[in-house]
């Protein structure tokens, strides 16, 4: 499924394969979150990340994941009981999620390729995060060796948090707060 979902459109799907293991790991070691927040994940694909989030102990109703590809939505839906899964595109995330969770986002986990948008289509993902995670910044997991954000432009201080070669491509996942 995902490979087709890549060869359907690539600039939607960052790699050709899902996240591997050791990326998830290391995607779930920097998630953080107290009891009264939750994990919102944007462009969940296949839900590797989300099922790592699961077995690391994240309650369910706790996780939100939003996916533009219908399909895809679909598949999480039947495969991720119990998680919030929200079919929509993520620009459009303050009007997706709920109300009663603004404010309340422990960890914004951002899997859509920015890299391959330009800067104001960026934008508009980092504005849609901050309206629910106001200053949290978000996590990203990237195929990039620098920082894929030009962060200065964003206003965002970029610190790459964890680096798995034991992914394919080799990845890292990089931390944006507000500067």
């Amino acid at each position: 499924m995902f490979f087709r979902r890549w060869m359907a459109n690539p600039l939607q799907m960052g790699s050709v394969v899902p996240s591997s293991a050791s990326l998830c790991r290391r995607v779930v070691a920097q998630t953080r979150r107290s009891a009264d927040e939750i994990v919102v994940e944007l462009g969940a694909g296949t839900g590797v990340i989300s099922c790592a989030l699961l077995a690391a102990g994240m309650p369910p109703e706790r996780l939100f994941v939003v996916e533009i590809v219908p399909s895809m939505a679909a598949h999480l839906r039947r495969t991720l009981p119990g998680v919030q899964v929200i079919e929509g595109d993520a620009r459009e995330l303050g009007r997706l999620l709920p109300a009663a969770w603004h404010g309340r986002v422990g960890t914004a986990i951002c899997g859509i390729p920015l890299v391959l948008l330009p800067t104001a289509e960026q934008r508009r993902f980092i504005d849609a995060m901050a309206a629910v995670a106001p200053e949290r910044g978000f996590l990203h997991y990237s195929y990039c060796v620098t920082s894929p954000r030009p962060a200065s432009r964003h206003r965002l201080v970029a610190r790459r948090e964890a680096w798995t070669a034991l992914n394919f491509p080799p990845a890292s996942v990089w931390r944006y707060t507000p500067a």
